[in-house]
């Protein structure tokens, strides 16, 4: 009997994974005071962030999704776009 993957609920709490297996994360220092930050400060805290690929990696184990990987779904778009764009010179002549 194998054992079963068992995903990290902390890390998923804290970070969302795209489809292509970028992680993002929410901005911190959101919490309270934010009378004292300015209105710039606030709308740049306001959206989420990618998180670096080094530590993306770790959460994306720790996920139970380390089959995502970008750098291989960027490729695999750029070469389905060389196709496509192949297909369509070859139509037109």
């Amino acid at each position: 009997m194998g054992y079963k993957l068992k995903p990290n609920k902390s890390v998923l709490k804290r970070f969302k994974i795209t489809k292509t297996g970028k992680v993002k994360r929410h901005h911190s220092k959101t919490s309270h005071l934010m009378s004292a930050r300015s209105p710039a400060k606030k709308r740049q805290l306001r959206g989420t962030e990618i998180v670096a690929e080094g530590f993306a990696r770790n959460i994306r184990r720790l996920a139970g999704a380390s089959h995502l990987n970008p750098i291989r779904a960027a490729h695999m778009k750029a070469i389905k776009a060389r196709k496509a764009a192949a297909a369509i010179s070859a139509a037109t002549k």
